[in-house]
């Protein structure tokens, strides 16, 4: 049996995902989350994966991490995956113009702590 990733490999998921989205995005704006059924397919599965990957990170880590809004992260995933008749654009566009770098500069704070 495989050996399960541990913290650092979930936060490198959640970094490729975050380097994902921002360049899939690079230059695109929320009206092209509208018209390019592709880009918003491939932003929100990426952001689906940032939610997975916090989602499979340890309580121990989770709960040594406060400053980072985990729930949050991992609600979004959930409403990504189970709610996601009920997503807006403008939601989506939201989490990329506010949320992603932070979370990006946080997740690579966090790698270095290995």
């Amino acid at each position: 049996m495989r050996e399960k990733p541990r913290d650092p490999a979930r936060l490198q998921h959640i970094l490729l995902s975050i380097d994902n989205v921002l360049k899939f995005m690079n230059g695109k704006t929320r009206d092209d989350l509208t018209t390019d059924n592709l880009l918003y397919f491939a932003v929100v599965k990426n952001i689906e994966i940032i939610g997975e990957a916090a989602y499979k990170l340890t309580r121990e880590f989770v709960e040594s991490h406060p400053a980072t809004p985990w729930r949050q992260i991992i609600a979004m995933r959930h409403v990504l995956v189970h709610g996601y008749y009920e997503i807006s654009v403008e939601e989506i566009f939201g989490v990329i113009r506010n949320r992603v770098i932070p979370l990006r500069e946080q997740i690579v704070g966090y790698l270095a702590e290995f």
